[in-house]
């Protein structure tokens, strides 16, 4: 009789432990692609710029993600969990984990990449990889999508701002002034973000997308691309987003945060 209670009571025990860790996987599989992204694009646009999340908070959220650093100088690229900064002359630059503490970003985005699909593909322009992804995932429409290319590159065309000169400067102000950079013959990894439209403001509406080289030599904001041969694309479906907005900032308090579809195209398209 004794020996049939403990049975029993390492029956429970083992299937309390089981429950636990099916709770556990259940709780890490929901962390996959789920975006987080912490302020809006709108905010960048009237200049907000000066304050933001600790690296340190930001990289907790995922290992894959794009955005810019205070004051806006410099593109960001989160690939495999490193966070690299892109400058203004298309040089990239590792941000070291024993920074985190000191470096800040006004806006990101940021997801635990787990592809849902992948797939092999012939990208003649940056068009034709949104048609692609748009071909691929047809029941995301409204939704966001978060996407990795990576392959050989016959031309990329990528941008970097140079940063705020004077406080309060804007995106849009920021924009006139960049300076673009070709690379021909190049091997590297796009990232990028899919948004809906109605997102727009919020986010960056439709695709917006940075380019690393394989090297970690050259990068920015993607502007045109063309791939040699085949390059692989993985696709993963996000229906579940978490958006942080700045609190204690007093420039983001008293922006106005209009619509300016028109400005947020012409900078980040």
């Amino acid at each position: 009789m004794p020996q049939i209670k403990k049975s029993g009571l390492l029956l429970a025990t083992l299937g309390t432990l089981w429950l636990e860790l099916c709770l556990l996987e259940s709780c890490l599989t929901m962390m996959s692609n789920q975006l987080f992204q912490f302020s809006i694009v709108s905010a960048l646009i009237d200049g907000v710029a000066s304050q933001g999340l600790p690296m340190y908070d930001l990289i907790s959220y995922g290992n894959f993600g794009l955005g810019t650093f205070r004051h806006m100088v410099g593109e960001m690229i989160i690939l495999d969990g490193v966070v690299y900064r892109m400058t203004a002359d298309g040089s990239v630059f590792v941000i070291e984990n024993t920074a985190y503490g000191k470096m800040v970003t006004p806006f990101a985005m940021i997801t635990h990449f787990q592809p849902s699909v992948t797939a092999k593909c012939h990208i003649q322009s940056k068009a034709k990889l949104s048609e692609i992804l748009s071909e691929l995932m047809t029941g995301a429409r409204n939704h966001y999508l978060s996407f990795k290319v990576h392959g050989n590159f016959k031309g990329i065309v990528v941008r970097t701002v140079g940063g705020q000169q004077v406080p309060h400067q804007s995106l849009a102000e920021l924009g006139k002034k960049q300076v673009s950079h070709s690379f021909n013959d190049i091997k590297g990894t796009i990232v990028g973000f899919r948004s809906p439209s109605f997102m727009q403001g919020i986010s960056v509406a439709g695709d917006h997308m940075h380019f690393i080289s394989a090297d970690k030599k050259h990068g920015g904001h993607l502007l045109e691309c063309e791939a040699h041969d085949e390059v692989d694309l993985a696709v993963a479906h996000i229906s579940s987003m978490q958006l942080q907005l700045p609190t204690g900032d007093d420039d983001y308090n008293q922006a106005r945060l209009k619509l300016d579809a028109e400005g947020i195209s012409t900078v980040e398209g």
